[in-house]
C-alpha cells in the first residue's frame, strides 16, 4: 500500500535492499534455512486499526521463518493469546500466516523489517526503515494508539514523532499522551526471556492492553 501524500510504501519489498547488513545476513539464512519466509516482513492487521504495535524487529525462527509478525516465535504465544482474551482478536492462533487467525482493530509491525543479527538493528538500521513505519502511521487514519513492546520500540517512537526521550520516559504499563492526541502505552517486550525471568506475566501484559483499549475507544 501506498499513502497518497509520500507516495512511500507503508511496507517494503521483501527483497528490500536498503540495509547492506541485514541483506548479507539475509542471504546466509535463505541458504541455511531455504523454506524461511527470509524477507522484510509485512505489516499483520486491518488498515482501519486504532491501535498499532510495534515491536523491534522479527525474530529470525518467527517472523523471518513465517512471514507475519511475531508468528511461530515464544513472544508470539503470549502476544497473541492475550489480544485474544482482550477481544482484539478472533480465530485460533496456530502459528502460520494462514491459521485464520484475525486482528480487530490492531495492527502489527516492526520498527526495522527484516530480522538483524543477534536480533539487534543498529541505528542506521532503523533510520532506513523510518519512512515506511511513517507512512504506516499515515495510512491508518482511525489511529488511536500505540503499542510499544520494550524499551528500544518505546525510544525508536518517541524519536520517530520527534519528540525527546526525556519528556516520555519508558515504564512498563505507562500511558503518555503525545501532542498530536493519540497515546503511547509501554511495555515490557514479550520475549521468552522476559517471561521465563517475571519480568513480565501473562496479568502485566494484559493490563498493557486494557490501557490499550481505554485510548482506542
Amino acid at each position: 500500500m501506498m499513502t497518497q501524500a509520500s507516495q512511500i510504501p507503508t511496507d517494503p519489498q521483501a527483497d528490500c535492499t536498503l540495509c547492506p547488513r541485514l541483506v548479507e545476513f539475509r542471504q546466509a539464512n535463505q541458504e541455511k534455512y531455504p523454506d524461511f519466509f527470509n524477507g522484510a516482513v509485512g505489516s499483520f492487521g486491518p488498515e482501519n486499526a486504532r491501535l498499532l504495535i510495534v515491536g523491534l524487529a522479527p525474530g529470525l525462527k518467527g517472523a523471518n521463518r513465517t512471514g507475519r509478525p511475531f508468528t511461530g516465535d515464544y513472544a508470539g504465544d503470549l502476544l497473541y493469546d492475550c489480544l485474544g482474551k482482550a477481544g482484539l482478536a478472533k480465530g485460533q492462533y496456530e502459528k502460520h500466516p494462514d491459521d485464520g487467525f484475525e486482528l480487530i482493530d490492531t495492527m502489527i509491525t516492526n520498527a526495522v523489517r527484516c530480522v538483524p543479527p543477534q536480533n539487534k538493528p543498529i541505528g542506521e538500521e532503523i533510520n532506513n526503515c523510518r519512512p515506511f513505519l511513517n507512512a504506516r502511521i499515515a495510512a491508518l487514519t482511525n489511529l488511536k494508539a500505540y503499542l510499544a513492546l520494550g524499551r528500544i520500540a518505546h525510544d525508536t517512537a518517541i524519536r520517530n514523532f520527534g519528540l525527546k526521550l526525556k519528556d516520555y520516559p519508558f515504564g512498563h504499563a505507562k500511558t503518555h499522551k503525545l501532542p498530536d492526541g493519540k497515546f503511547l502505552i509501554d511495555s515490557y517486550h514479550c520475549s521468552r526471556y522476559n517471561v521465563n525471568t517475571n519480568r513480565i506475566t501473562e496479568a502485566m501484559f494484559m493490563d498493557a492492553l486494557m490501557l490499550c483499549k481505554e485510548a482506542m475507544y
